[in-house]
C-alpha cells in the first residue's frame, strides 16, 4: 500500500511548470504556497529543487492520498490543508517568497465521469471540486428561471442562455432532471444549430454552472486578496488562469494596485495621492504553453499565466477588486 500510487497522480499535468520554475528560481530556505495542488506536480519540483519550505492547499479530497506521500518523504518541510482560496488566512504565516494558482478545472477532475463535470457523462449531476453547500443538480432544479439565464448568461457568456434556461425549467417541471446526459439533451434542443464552431454546444453552460457552484469568482478575489497579504516585500504571485473572466480579473488586480497604474486621463493632473499599490511595476506579459506542452497535454492550450511581485507597502484591503466584480459575486451569492 505503500507505494500506491494515485489517478490523480498519474493523469495530472501541472501546466507551464518550466515557466513557473523559472520564475520562481527556487533558493534555499524559501517559503512557498501551493493554491491548488492537485497531483503535487509544482510541490514536488519547489520540494525537489532544494531545501524548501511548500504549504500546499486543495478543496479536492482526491488529493489528500498525493499529499500523505509528500508528507512522508519531506515530513519537515511540507504541510497540506484542505481549505478553499477564501481560507489562506488560515495558514498563519505572512511571509512567503511565492504563492501559485493553477486555476480552472483539473484533469483528472473532467475525467472521472462520476463528478458529472463531463458532457460524457451519464451520472448524477455534480460538478462540486470539494467543500461546497450545492450541486449542480440542486442548482438546475430548485433555482428560478431568470437566475438559472442570469448565471448561464453571464458566467459562461452564453447567447442563448433565455431559451437554455426556459427548457431546463418546462423539462424539470415534468420530471426532475437528475444526470448530466439529461442536461445535455435539453442544452442541445436549445441551441441553434452552428456547424461551423468545433466547440461542444454544451461548453458555455457547463462552464456556467460549474463556476456558479464552487463559486470560482469569489474564491479567486478573496484568494488573491488573501496571497497578497501573504507574500514578503519582493514575493511573487503566480496565476495560471484558463478562460477569460479569470484573466480578466487578475489583469485587472495586478494592473491597478502596482506601482505603474497609470492616471484615468493624460489631460488630469498628477495629484499627489497616498500610495496603497501591492506590487511593484507590472509589466503586463501574459506567457503561454509551449508547442510541445500543448502536443502532451491540451488543456494547457488556452493557459495564460501573469506574475506580479509584492513592493514593501503595508496591505490595504483592495475593496475596489471586489467593486469592479460586483455583479459576478451577487451572482455567486445567490441562495440555492
Amino acid at each position: 500500500m505503500s507505494n500506491q500510487t494515485s489517478s490523480l497522480e498519474l493523469s495530472h499535468f501541472p501546466v507551464m511548470l518550466n515557466e513557473v520554475i523559472k520564475i520562481l528560481k527556487p533558493l534555499a530556505n524559501k517559503k512557498f504556497i501551493d493554491c491548488t495542488f492537485g497531483g503535487g506536480g509544482y510541490s514536488k519540483e519547489i520540494l525537489n529543487l532544494s531545501d524548501n519550505e511548500v504549504h500546499a492547499i486543495d478543496r479536492d479530497k482526491k488529493a489528500l492520498l498525493a499529499a500523505n506521500k509528500l508528507k512522508k518523504k519531506f515530513p519537515k518541510r511540507f504541510k497540506f490543508y484542505q481549505i478553499k482560496f477564501s481560507q489562506l488566512d488560515t495558514i498563519s504565516n505572512n511571509d512567503f517568497d511565492a504563492i501559485i494558482f493553477d486555476l480552472g478545472l483539473s484533469s483528472i477532475q473532467l475525467d472521472d465521469l462520476e463528478r458529472g463535470f463531463s458532457f460524457n457523462s451519464e451520472k448524477k449531476l455534480n460538478m462540486t471540486m470539494g467543500l461546497n453547500d450545492i450541486s449542480a443538480l440542486e442548482t438546475i432544479n430548485n433555482l428560478s428561471e431568470t437566475d438559472l439565464k442570469m448565471i448561464i448568461k453571464i458566467l459562461g457568456d452564453e447567447k442563448e442562455a433565455s431559451r437554455i434556461a426556459k427548457n431546463i425549467v418546462k423539462q424539470r417541471d415534468i420530471k426532475k432532471i437528475t444526470n448530466t446526459l439529461e442536461l445535455v439533451k435539453i442544452i442541445q434542443k436549445s441551441k441553434k444549430k452552428n456547424y461551423g464552431s468545433k466547440i461542444n454546444p454544451c461548453t458555455k453552460t457547463f462552464q456556467a454552472l460549474r463556476i456558479f457552484v464552487n463559486k470560482e469568482i469569489t474564491e479567486l478575489i478573496k484568494g488573491v486578496i488573501c496571497a497578497s497579504r501573504k507574500l514578503r516585500p519582493g514575493g511573487k504571485i503566480l496565476i495560471v488562469s484558463f478562460h477569460s473572466l479569470e484573466d480578466r480579473i487578475i489583469k485587472y488586480f495586478f494592473t491597478n494596485f502596482s506601482k505603474n497604474k497609470s492616471r484615468p486621463s493624460r489631460y488630469f493632473p498628477e495629484i499627489k495621492l497616498k500610495d496603497s499599490t501591492l506590487f511593484e511595476k507590472y509589466k503586463n506579459k501574459v506567457l503561454r504553453a509551449s508547442k510541445k506542452e500543448i502536443d502532451q497535454n491540451s488543456r494547457s492550450r488556452s493557459a495564460k499565466l501573469r506574475f506580479a511581485v509584492r513592493n514593501s507597502n503595508k496591505f490595504e484591503y483592495p475593496i475596489e477588486l471586489e467593486n469592479k466584480f460586483r455583479k459576478f459575486l451577487d451572482l455567486e451569492a445567490i441562495n440555492v
